[in-house]
């Protein structure tokens, strides 16, 4: 028997009909799955469930027209079948649900409700994957910075160094809202040679996906050398996640410019001296800290400054840097520097120091200072 996809509602949807009769309107308690099903819900003047019917019948005439087809597309309106309804916990309206054949237990469809996406995860849980071609997989190749990743490249693209992976599912809602959020992210990082962003779609490359143990998506991986290293698990702001990028890379951004320098740990902030100031704002926007430790001002500065240096990581034009006044190495340069009084904000651009910054030291005044001297083609 064939699997069914049902929508339980309250109230009357539209009649959906295929080639070969009515769909399982109303089903009594008493019914038994027979075959694979999805399942939805409405109230009475439901608004979205009176959006989906449409959509519904589309998916109905897609699935339905052939008696041989695996799965059925059904419907219960729980005004009439209101224990049905309630054994399966439909609490709110439109609800979707696909059962296997001969199973009570079901999967409970959480993506967006548009044809593509149910077409898409009714596959998923058809195993209907596209057969791949005997061609030789290519290299990956990243699109503004993001890599796309399939069962036959994804061994090898990470078997050597630090990648940040996103297992997602296209219907997926909430794969769907950090869409653009993991593109961004890719971009600002995309001349990063440290690490990778890349993406794996797994109701087609689901063999990689079994390997990491995926159970829900999107999941974030971040990965060294081809093992997993962690989880992330915070929020799935731009922010956020370059933040977890700088700290994963031990502050890969933050190196000093020749390396001279031991960067501070987790830090997306520069840190300059006497021996590589010069050749650290050679080039590009230095927005430079010239603090003292034992500072009050400074220390409440220096959280926002990290904040500062964070909304930079991945932009090659700007470098947000701190130079340690009170270190023998640097006392020297912030004489040279005419350097008075803790914090001082310089901005130098390809070498020359062109402004002071004298403004309020919240973040998005720091934030908008840098902007205005950058040029128009680094926005």
């Amino acid at each position: 028997m064939a699997d069914i996809m049902i929508v339980t509602s309250i109230g009357k949807l539209p009649s959906l009909r295929t080639s070969h009769g009515a769909i399982c309107h109303h089903r009594p308690a008493s019914h038994k799955v027979r075959g694979p099903e999805m399942f939805g819900s409405k109230e009475v003047k439901c608004g979205h469930c009176s959006r989906l019917a449409p959509t519904w019948e589309q998916l109905a005439e897609e699935f339905n027209k052939d008696e041989s087809s695996p799965v059925k597309i059904a419907k219960v309106d729980c005004t009439t079948d209101t224990s049905l309804c309630s054994d399966h916990d439909v609490t709110g309206y439109p609800t979707l649900k696909f059962f296997k054949s001969g199973e009570m237990e079901a999967v409970k469809f959480r993506g967006t409700r548009d044809l593509a996406s149910l077409t898409a995860f009714i596959n998923e849980q058809l195993g209907n994957v596209p057969q791949e071609t005997e061609s030789e997989p290519r290299v990956p190749e990243p699109v503004n910075g993001l890599v796309e990743l399939t069962d036959e490249t994804f061994a090898k693209h990470v078997e050597i160094g630090k990648h940040f992976v996103k297992f997602y599912a296209p219907w997926c809602g909430h794969c769907q809202k950090l869409a653009p959020t993991w593109d961004a992210l890719a971009k600002a990082l995309e001349h990063d040679t440290t690490v990778t962003v890349a993406k794996v779609d797994c109701t087609v490359h689901r063999s990689v996906c079994n390997n990491f143990d995926i159970k829900g998506y999107p999941t974030l991986l971040w990965i060294e050398d081809g093992k997993k290293v962690e989880k992330y698990q915070g929020q799935r702001t731009d922010e956020d996640l370059k933040a977890f990028v700088v700290q994963k890379l031990g502050s890969s951004d933050s190196v000093s410019a020749e390396g001279t320098t031991e960067p501070e740990p987790s830090s997306a902030v520069i840190s300059y001296s006497g021996d590589n100031f010069e050749h650290g704002i050679a080039n590009g926007i230095s927005f430079t800290k010239f603090f003292a430790p034992w500072c009050g001002h400074c220390k409440r500065l220096a959280p926002t400054w990290e904040e500062l240096g964070i909304k930079f990581v991945g932009n090659p034009y700007v470098k947000i840097a701190k130079v340690d006044c009170t270190l023998d190495s640097s006392k020297d340069l912030c004489n040279q520097q005419e350097v008075d009084g803790f914090p001082t904000l310089f901005l130098y651009k390809d070498g020359e120091k062109v402004a002071e910054y004298t403004g309020s030291r919240s973040l998005d005044d720091l934030y908008e200072f840098v902007v205005k001297h950058m040029p128009h083609d680094e926005l």
